[in-house]
């Protein structure tokens, strides 16, 4: 089933290479003789060890060449494939100290985010409750999480100030409240000082839904939270940044499904908000550049969240897995690194980027 997907995926881009036939000389003897003896010779060649010899020259102890060699040998073991990372729920969470920042090489300071203020929407749980978890390694100041679910973030802001040590808010927002995120914006510059960083990871998916039968009502609320949302808090944590003077990197988390459509699944309208959220990104990082705001995006592609184990996805996974060249799906701590490079300052001169994190799939 995958191999049939795969190819039927990929053929109408091989037809495209298809080019006119044209006349071909036909070797002679000698040359397919000449061919073939070359051809044997360098296969010939390849031998497949047991062991490595190895011979390692050190000085003596006066430094001085010696000549003398130590020989051993190495054994020879046949390549295994990669077992997946796995992520432990519950691991520890270590915020990076002042003592251990001040010994770091310039280039390690330049891609922590010692210091910031960080304001993270859908922090609560999945994607951004671990890129919550990653500012805090990185050295953030402060993180102030927004979410719409009550109870999840409080529990994710008491866990990760009790694991942390660090001054930790959660804020109960929707995202579709532009006052309730003013309020909250400004309430968050009262406690910890304006929001160097915003991650916006607040989403929603309607997936498996053909476009002719999608209520419009549910294409108003996707668009609401995914597209409108983004533009919301990008806004207030914009203003509040330009007012303070202060420089800033706000990070959209879109979806490859802004760039690709995706398949077995029909998702025409989410397809169509994350699409809406990469262009905003890139909009808002050319008008805000003059003031040092910088706006990129996050695409991630198949993640293995908690939304996505559910044995009625177990078949379409299969297939995403066979469609991606990593044969895996994402796991929730895979944005991190992006994440914490796109706020510090090692992204310096990086504005209006989309970067594809999808383990391939948008390859072919």
């Amino acid at each position: 089933m995958a191999s049939a997907v795969r190819a039927a995926r990929m053929a109408p881009r091989f037809s495209v290479l298809v080019r006119p036939a044209v006349a071909r000389t036909t070797p002679s003897v000698c040359q397919r003789a000449a061919f073939s003896v070359s051809a044997g010779r360098f296969k010939s060649e390849v031998i497949k060890e047991t062991e490595v010899p190895v011979s390692v020259y050190n000085p003596d102890a006066k430094g001085v060449a010696s000549g003398n060699a130590d020989h051993f040998s190495i054994p020879v073991k046949p390549r295994q494939r990669a077992p997946e990372p796995v992520v432990e729920e519950d691991e520890e969470v270590v915020p990076l100290e002042e003592k251990v920042y001040s010994q770091l090489p310039k280039t390690l300071q330049k891609m922590s985010v010692h210091g910031k203020v960080i304001i993270i929407t859908g922090g609560a749980r999945g994607l951004g409750n671990y890129m919550a978890r990653a500012c805090a390694e990185a050295g953030a100041k402060a993180i102030a999480i927004f979410d719409a679910n009550q109870e999840l973030g409080d529990e994710s802001a008491a866990e990760l100030h009790q694991k942390t040590g660090l001054p930790v808010s959660f804020f109960k927002v929707d995202v579709r409240d532009g006052h309730a995120i003013d309020a909250a914006v400004k309430n968050v510059v009262d406690l910890y000082g304006t929001p160097d960083v915003l991650v916006n990871s607040a989403g929603i998916a309607d997936s498996n839904i053909p476009a002719e039968t999608y209520d419009p009502a549910m294409f108003r609320r996707l668009i609401d939270i995914n597209l409108t949302g983004s533009f919301l808090m990008s806004q207030s944590v914009g203003r509040a940044m330009m007012a303070a003077g202060k420089p800033g990197s706000i990070i959209l988390v879109a979806s490859m499904s802004g760039s690709i459509v995706n398949y077995p699944q029909e998702q025409s309208c989410y397809n169509a908000s994350k699409a809406g959220v990469i262009q905003l990104g890139k909009s808002l990082a050319a008008e805000w550049a003059k003031y040092q705001i910088r706006v990129n995006c996050i695409s991630p592609g198949y993640m293995d969240t908690a939304l996505n184990k559910v044995p009625a996805l177990d078949a379409q996974k299969k297939i995403w897995k066979s469609l991606t060249p990593q044969d895996r799906l994402g796991n929730v701590d895979d944005l991190n690194g992006l994440c914490v490079f796109l706020a510090s300052d090692a992204s310096g001169f990086m504005t209006g980027s989309n970067v594809i994190i999808d383990g391939g799939y948008s390859l072919y």
